[in-house]
C-alpha cells in the first residue's frame, strides 16, 4: 500500500544529498532507513558483529584487517 509522507524542504534537501551520495534514490535510502531503524535490516556494522562471532581470533582479526580501508576517508572524495 503506497504512502504518503510531507518532508520540510530543508529535510528534503539533506534526504536527496545523502541518497545521492549513497548512489541511491531518494526512496530506496528512505525505505533502507526505516528498515533498518525497525530493525529489519541490519547496518555494516551489526552484520560483522554477528559474523565475528563465529569466527576464531585470527579469523576476525584478517576480517578486522580487510575492512580497515572502510573508516578511512579518501581525501578526493570531498573535492
Amino acid at each position: 500500500m503506497p504512502t504518503s509522507l510531507r518532508i520540510p524542504s530543508e529535510k528534503e534537501k539533506i534526504i536527496k544529498h545523502a541518497a545521492l551520495k549513497a548512489g541511491k534514490t531518494k526512496t530506496a535510502y528512505i525505505l533502507e532507513t526505516v528498515y533498518e531503524r525497525l530493525g529489519l535490516l541490519k547496518s555494516r556494522e551489526q552484520m560483522i558483529r554477528e559474523l565475528a562471532g563465529w569466527l576464531s581470533y585470527e579469523e576476525a582479526e584478517e576480517l578486522r584487517c580487510s575492512i580497515e580501508i572502510f573508516s578511512k576517508v579518501n581525501e578526493g572524495d570531498w573535492e
